[in-house]
């Protein structure tokens, strides 16, 4: 019987340690020590029983995570009274708190959504501005308790700006523009889903880093969102969330009246549109009473807003701001408006000039209930930006700051870019207005300009997938939104490391090794993909994902790069370019007009240089591009290295998700290095001073193999595939086995054998590899089913990939055979196998 025990034991610990990512960082799991925590009060006082109340809430947080953390049962009495005579954790509004308890000295340092935490006295008090202050309160000494911080002590916490909200770009059909974790959790087949327990699930994590609310729907918005029945759903995702203190608000499309109302016109100042909206937002209050507002994107990239009529931004956003005034409702109005059919034939032409073009005579114009929703750079969420410089433009106008918490350009959540350093360099830097500090995160707060409203936006797109954003470690960018968003000083390692032990404890290898990865991520993307401020040298056109250069320019999108075959940047100086750089304040005007003083990561923003141009480092701009290609991918090679060290440190589950990540990521990060190094080597005519570029002796091309059932393939971009040729191989027809054999020419020895095929939506083609007829390995054409994104139809550097078999003992004059069995329109396309001494990265 004593041996069934402990088998059962066994088992059920094995069971309860398995982690899928739905608990986050609220896994209220056991801390060591949990005994040095003496003081633990014996129940839990929360000062509301209503259970649609953030302090009722936050009693039931409280408990579920003391019993978790300490594994401490406490009961939750929602009848505070003066008289006590046990220890209890006492929760609620100042206001409720002051009528029960009397006074406490601190209630009048309280702001709107702030709270007073107090561990020192015979209580543990955790009192809010408001309801939502009070559970940010409870969630913050949950905090401290999961990471066995068991120290005395007594503060009161702030929010830094009032507006704290996410974005989600989720569509009607259940689809997520820019998603890479699954199907939509607030929509399905057109209308509101009607399950809403993953919402409320969201909910508790966002409230969880003080985010207060969300606009549910595509800024690219759908009028059929204001239909009856989807006015009722959005009620009920509403209802679902209020308990958590987070407020609903939608994205509109500009042109309903006229699409969904019947109306000739959506002219922003004519009285039966300005009237329509009234009604829709008196409906929409009327099932949503504490809807948080309108998102509005207008006039852009094809989207219909009051331009359409001569009218101006702000005839528009005002609009919006009338219906909503007497709710207390906010509109969002994005400044993400430009052209996207400039001529790049048209040296001045920049569309990074476009929001201030469109702002700058408007601010003052804008009702107080108008906030102007900027991207943190002047393009489109970049590998690295300068600011905005419409931050510093509108003096008059309250703004919030848009970051991307979904890697967009940053790799889809399939590599592991860790986003706050990025974010923490925009919020800090130095807009100089007036030649007086101003910080960014002072002008969004509205401290700056003393603006009534302002904050932040972030992108994030959570979907179905249990890790929420489709990678467990991509949730450290979520985390790092909030806590940012909520106190812009915090640094990034800080709340990484928070993160890391409240994901996965409290092992420090495990906590150095993550720290270290994550801290070395965003330089290493932006190495391997574009350096010296070039922007991400991704596809625009197509998926925003795998490298394309030559997409950049030459069409009306206006995220150019200017290549040609001696010189490459912008030139956005007063005196010879786009004039981008006499946007900002004099000061740093003068400092990006010149090209001494221009840092030389951005120096292709602000430049257009030839490519033996000298940096800083006294390397030319060509020998710097080659560099840190080589450089990046390497360190993406370490990053792998460093997880798998990781191996039984991490429960199986999540070890084996980040593994296969980080293993696609490495892959990846090779065909991004010899993607643009080939591209601007053949471009510019410049080799390589270390011989690397186009020379991979490791290699053996699968065109050059001998083919049976497969035929030579020319990929385009030609840079998406490896040798002289730039062709890979696809099997002859999409039912033929094809086989590719060839002798090994290296010398005898062990080998991590590395194959490079192309993995392409609409099929998932089967493979073999073979030396002297012993499989070494197999495996499906199948990333669509394991990646966040689909990587593309065609053969390019969205869908290059590559497998490798580690440790193989091979014997020189051995035959390597590959064998690929077409499925669908994947006709089992390869590029290339190489051979790499152990250690060797290709």
């Amino acid at each position: 019987m004593m041996d069934f025990l402990l088998l059962f034991c066994i088992v059920f610990v094995k069971f309860v340690a398995a982690e899928d990512g739905h608990r986050a960082w609220l896994r209220y799991a056991p801390v060591p020590d949990a005994s040095r925590y003496r003081y633990l009060p014996s129940s839990i006082i929360a000062l509301n029983s209503t259970k649609s109340s953030p302090v009722y809430t936050a009693g039931q947080e409280l408990q579920q995570g003391i019993k978790g953390i300490l594994g401490k049962q406490l009961l939750v009495n929602t009848n505070g009274t003066r008289k006590t005579d046990t220890l209890a954790i006492i929760v609620g509004t100042a206001d409720t708190y002051t009528k029960i308890y009397g006074d406490f000295d601190e209630a009048g340092d309280l702001e709107e959504d702030g709270f007073y935490l107090s561990t020192e006295g015979r209580n543990v008090l955790i009192i809010g501005s408001n309801e939502r202050g009070a559970l940010y309160g409870a969630f913050e000494y949950l905090s401290r308790l999961g990471q066995a911080n068991f120290e005395e002590d007594s503060y009161v916490d702030n929010p830094h700006a009032p507006i704290r909200w996410v974005n989600q770009w989720d569509n009607l059909d259940g689809s997520i523009e820019r998603g890479y974790a699954g199907p939509s959790i607030f929509f399905r087949n057109g209308f509101v889903a009607d399950n809403v327990t993953r919402v409320a699930e969201y909910a508790r994590l966002l409230a969880s880093i003080r985010i207060n609310g969300v606009i549910v729907n595509n800024v690219n918005a759908n009028s059929s969102l204001l239909s009856t029945r989807n006015i009722e759903g959005l009620g009920r995702l509403a209802d679902a969330m209020r308990p958590y203190g987070i407020q609903l608000g939608i994205s509109l499309l500009f042109s309903s009246p006229r699409d969904l109302g019947g109306l000739p016109t959506f002219d922003p100042l004519e009285p039966t549109v300005d009237a329509w909206w009234a009604n829709i937002t008196e409906k929409l209050y009327a099932h949503v009473p504490d809807m948080v507002g309108y998102l509005v994107k207008a006039n852009s990239e094809g989207q219909p807003g009051p331009l359409t009529y001569n009218r101006t931004l702000a005839d528009g956003a005002n609009m919006f701001a009338r219906a909503l005034e007497s709710h207390g409702g906010v509109v969002m109005f994005r400044a993400f408006v430009y052209d996207n059919h400039i001529n790049p034939a048209n040296w001045t032409a920049d569309r990074a000039n476009a929001a201030v073009d469109f702002f700058k005579d408007l601010d003052g114009k804008f009702d107080e209930n108008v906030v102007v929703q900027i991207k943190y750079g002047p393009i489109d969420f970049q590998v690295r930006e300068p600011a905005s410089p419409l931050f510093s433009t509108l003096r008059n106008t309250s703004t919030a700051i848009e970051l991307q918490v979904t890697q967009e350009y940053l790799g889809h959540q399939d590599h592991l870019v860790y986003l706050a350093p990025l974010w923490k360099e925009i919020l800090d830097f130095d807009m100089k207005a007036d030649n007086r500090p101003s910080k960014v995160k002072d002008i969004i707060s509205g401290g700056r300009f003393r603006r009534p409203l302002g904050g932040s936006a972030g992108v994030v797109n959570v979907g179905t997938n249990t890790t929420w954003l489709g990678s467990h470690l991509a949730m450290s960018n979520l985390y790092a939104y909030g806590k940012l968003t909520w106190d812009p000083s915090l640094s990034s390692e800080g709340i990484l490391q928070d993160w890391i032990r409240l994901t996965f404890g409290f092992d420090k290898t495990v906590l150095d090794t993550i720290t270290s990865m994550s801290l070395a991520s965003w330089p290493a993307y932006e190495n391997y993909t574009g350096n010296l401020g070039v922007q991400t040298l991704t596809d625009i056109l197509y998926t925003h994902f795998g490298p394309n250069p030559a997409s950049q320019d030459n069409n009306g999108w206006g995220q150019w790069t200017r290549a040609d075959h001696t010189s490459i940047g912008m030139d956005r100086t007063v005196k010879n370019g786009t004039r981008n750089a006499g946007q900002y304040s004099p000061a740093i005007a003068q400092q990006f007009e010149n090209i001494e003083t221009t840092p030389d990561n951005l120096l292709l923003w602000f430049h257009h240089v030839s490519y033996t141009h000298i940096l800083k480092s006294g390397k030319t701009v060509i020998q710097h591009f080659y560099d840190a290609h080589y450089a990046g991918a390497s360190a993406a090679q370490s990053l792998l290295t460093q997880w798998s060290s990781l191996r039984g440190k991490i429960d199986t589950e999540r070890f084996e998700d980040v593994l296969f990540k980080q293993t696609y990521q490495a892959g990846h990060a090779l065909v991004w290095r010899d993607s643009i190094t080939q591209f601007y080597c053949n471009l510019s005519g410049i080799p390589d001073e270390a011989g690397r570029v186009g020379n991979h002796t490791h290699r053996i091309e699968a065109e050059d193999m001998t083919l049976s059932g497969y035929k030579t393939y020319a990929v385009s971009p030609f840079h998406a595939a490896s040798g002289p040729t730039h062709s890979a191989i696809v099997t002859s027809t999409n039912t033929t086995t094809g086989t590719a054999t060839a002798n090994v020419t290296f010398v005898s020895g062990l080998y991590d054998i590395a194959v490079n095929y192309y993995d392409l939506i609409g099929g998932r083609a089967s493979y073999e590899l073979s030396i002297n007829n012993r499989t070494i390995g197999t495996w499906k054409g199948d990333l669509e089913d394991k990646l966040g994104h689909a990587p593309s139809r065609f053969l390019d550097g969205h869908s290059a990939t590559r497998v490798t078999f580690r440790n193989v003992t091979v014997a020189k004059g051995s035959t390597v055979r590959i064998m690929g069995r077409p499925d669908g329109v994947e006709a089992a396309p390869v590029d290339y196998v190489s051979f790499l001494p152990v250690g060797v990265w290709d």
